[in-house]
């Protein structure tokens, strides 16, 4: 397929590569109406059994305790389901008590440091063609409760599981080492009771543009492209960790590969309380991308897409997914939860929420050439005390009391570095 970027930097007329790329597409599909028919039977009959079992059980969500992750009492049938949703919710990851005692260490690190009157606001426009708001997350990333976090025990199991349910190792040879995750600096989430929020749009991240314009993501979406869509394997890794975000000035961007996002609650979190939504389907990225492609949008227009953001999913372009958001369930502080990297997602809004909402990212990036580079480059703003590379230069921590440095480092710290 022709119009494609190899570069890190988007051309500044992309637009005209889309329309090629575009009709480079629909002729190699044929009939685009009746693939897309095909992925949205399929994406309905599997948003039917999410919501009968949202009604039978409370929620779509599969859920383990982090007890029984450890110990490997995990049932076939459950591993079936979780890769049948995309998504997973592990029961006390770290125990209550603990959990909110990284929450006061958090906040002690942030009042200890000014944080409330230094702070200047959001520092990208990375969500600035969604919907809703941005919510509540701070630019914080060297804490002792993040890193402390980061290099657990808890977590590197959970991980290690999240990478194994993808195929890792094919005739091409191993993508990434299941087993290690490098350390991907995020930052923070925290939300006061009694907020109003708009929360956040339904989205994917880990590329927008991306997904139609780069080789690598042509490959990795190659059935999908060349209507064999009942072939396509949302967990095959193949190509995946060649995939690299174009640069666009100083938004965020993600410059690892994560099978998973996820973050870890510091707050017992209430239904109707602001919560993370998915779209339980990870083949609805197939919905995404031939949306487009529909004689209904404009040739140079990709349902919103915009340079510089996440990938938008709207009422307006994709009803279909929009209905299927399915909440978590009730959190207690300690629990993670954890969706699939395609998996569409946002945090519903909220008024007057009842008791704190705070949460730190912390994804599964499993070891591999590039996640290791990143790795590496990471090292120095661990060192500084500086923003890591994916996001803006705020770097407000430089000169910070009492953050993580590189001495408190453990084995699993070092090797999630790049050291070992």
């Amino acid at each position: 397929m022709s119009a494609s970027f190899t570069s890190k930097e988007l051309p500044s007329d992309y637009k005209s590569n889309i329309v090629a790329m575009k009709r480079a597409l629909k002729a190699q599909i044929g009939d685009v109406d009746a693939l897309f028919k095909q992925v949205c039977d399929k994406i309905e009959t599997e948003l039917a059994a999410a919501r009968k079992q949202e009604q039978e059980t409370g929620s779509a969500w599969p859920e383990i305790s982090q007890a029984d992750l450890q110990q490997g009492n995990i049932s076939p049938e459950l591993i079936a389901q979780i890769k049948r949703r995309g998504c997973l919710v592990v029961r006390q990851t770290f125990d209550r008590e603990e959990a909110v005692a990284m929450d006061q260490s958090m906040l002690d690190y942030l009042d200890s440091n000014d944080f409330d009157n230094i702070y200047g606001g959001p520092g990208d426009n990375f969500f600035g063609t969604l919907v809703a708001s941005k919510p509540e997350i701070f630019p914080i990333y060297w804490s002792k409760a993040q890193m402390e976090a980061r290099q657990s025990s808890q977590i590197a199991s959970i991980q290690s599981f999240l990478n194994r349910l993808w195929k890792f190792e094919t005739n091409e040879g191993q993508h990434f080492d299941p087993e290690v995750s490098i350390i991907y600096p995020d930052r923070i989430r925290r939300r006061l009771p009694g907020t109003n929020s708009n929360g956040l749009g339904a989205h994917t991240d880990s590329g927008a543009l991306e997904r139609w314009l780069l080789p690598a993501y042509q490959k990795v979406f190659e059935k999908i492209f060349t209507n064999q869509f009942d072939q396509y394997d949302p967990w095959d890794a193949a190509h995946r960790p060649d995939v690299n975000e174009y640069t666009v000035g100083s938004t965020t961007k993600c410059s690892v590969f994560r099978t998973f996002q996820g973050w870890t609650a510091l707050s017992d979190m209430a239904l109707n309380q602001g919560l993370l939504h998915v779209v339980p389907v990870p083949e609805a990225m197939a919905y995404i991308l031939l949306r487009p492609l529909l004689d209904d949008v404009p040739e140079d227009e990709l349902c919103g897409v915009a340079s510089g953001h996440v990938l938008p999913i709207s009422e307006q372009w994709h009803p279909h997914l929009i209905k299927g958001l399915c909440s978590i369930p009730e959190m207690k502080a300690g629990d993670s939860v954890w969706w699939h990297c395609d998996l569409i997602h946002s945090v519903a809004p909220v008024q007057d929420q009842q008791g704190w909402g705070n949460v730190m990212y912390i994804p599964a990036a499993p070891m591999c050439e590039k996640n290791k580079q990143y790795a590496v480059e990471i090292q120095s703003a661990l060192k500084e005390g500086l923003s890591p590379p994916d996001f803006p230069r705020e770097d407000y921590e430089k000169n910070w009391q009492g953050r993580f440095t590189f001495d408190m480092l453990n084995e699993a710290g070092k090797k999630g570095m790049g050291l070992k």
